[in-house]
């Protein structure tokens, strides 16, 4: 199918995504920084602000698919400040105008409870942690989103989709239009929104290593990924055909949950490929370039020639 790619960067995307890890406190198991970053911020903050967060921890996970959308709508609002100062002082009704076409069911009600929720908490969330590491994550961002940008010409659409997301395969979503963001908080794994005709989707980059003579994170992923039998096991089984957790479940006799838990972190390692097909339809397969990788980051990091 052919779709409508472009590439969006914004440190408001990286800004969102921090929020949206500490304060859900889901997926830790699974990202490079998850339950640092919640240890090292639990230890930083006010009591009085942490208070505020834990409040976050019920609120539904929709509302940040209105809140990606916000970003994804931000016009003018290029830096963090004025993005959260146009979603505070907008007019509910102008902005719900906006929203309305990417999200036909959300009500002005729901709109005015998740600005007034989230507002003051990503405000707070930028002063106390943002703002140290943005200058520095604003350049990784660019950089990468860059040379995405210049691979628009030269790839088709759905080689350049799972090039970008490290495996992500469009099962002829219905979206047309499909907007590539790069982000860091959830590295190494993907996040995506589905709109009325927009499929918003993070893929991860990684940080630059700091010491060269320790293991690279992505090796460690692998190593770590294949170190347990039943993730061989599982990996055997998917090379035939992409398969539904469901239908694993159901053929493997094992609980939903302990399988993807498993193939989540065989899909972080890059051994996997993702096969979106709506929101809540995702089958796997076997990554064919994940096994060569492995050689070559192994390969790479004892030096062998």
């Amino acid at each position: 199918m052919k779709y409508k790619v472009s590439i969006d960067v914004s440190t408001v995307y990286e800004l969102l995504g921090s929020f949206m890890i500490y304060a859900t406190r889901k997926w830790t198991d699974n990202l490079d920084i998850g339950k640092q970053l919640i240890t090292d911020m639990d230890e930083r903050l006010p009591q009085h602000v942490r208070v505020q967060f834990s409040n976050a921890r019920i609120w539904p996970l929709a509302d940040y698919d209105v809140l990606y959308a916000l970003i994804m709508l931000r016009g003018e609002q290029q830096t963090i400040p004025d993005f959260l100062k146009w979603i505070e002082t907008s007019p509910v009704e102008q902005l719900h105008e906006r929203l309305v076409l990417h999200l036909p069911l959300l009500t002005r009600n729901e709109l005015s409870r998740i600005r007034e929720h989230y507002s003051p908490l990503m405000k707070l969330w930028y002063e106390y942690y943002f703002k140290t590491v943005e200058r520095d994550l604003s350049q990784l961002l660019e950089e990468d989103a860059e040379e995405k940008k210049a691979l628009l010409p030269k790839m088709d659409d759905e080689n350049l989709i799972e090039y970008a997301s490290g495996g992500v395969i469009l099962d002829s979503v219905p979206q047309e239009h499909v907007i590539l963001f790069p982000g860091t908080h959830f590295r190494p794994i993907n996040t995506y929104c589905f709109y009325e005709n927009t499929l918003l989707l993070q893929y991860p980059i990684d940080v630059p290593e700091e010491d060269e003579d320790e293991p690279p994170v992505v090796l460690l992923r692998m190593t770590e990924a294949l170190a347990d039998p039943e993730r061989l096991r599982l990996l055997r089984y998917i090379a035939d055909d992409p398969k539904a957790v469901s239908e694993m479940a159901a053929e493997l006799g094992q609980p939903y949950e302990e399988l993807m838990h498993h193939l989540m972190i065989l899909r972080a390692a890059g051994l996997l490929r993702s096969h979106l097909k709506s929101e809540n339809n995702e089958r796997f397969s076997l990554r064919p370039d994940g096994a060569s990788e492995l050689q070559m980051f192994l390969e790479n990091y004892i030096r062998l020639s």
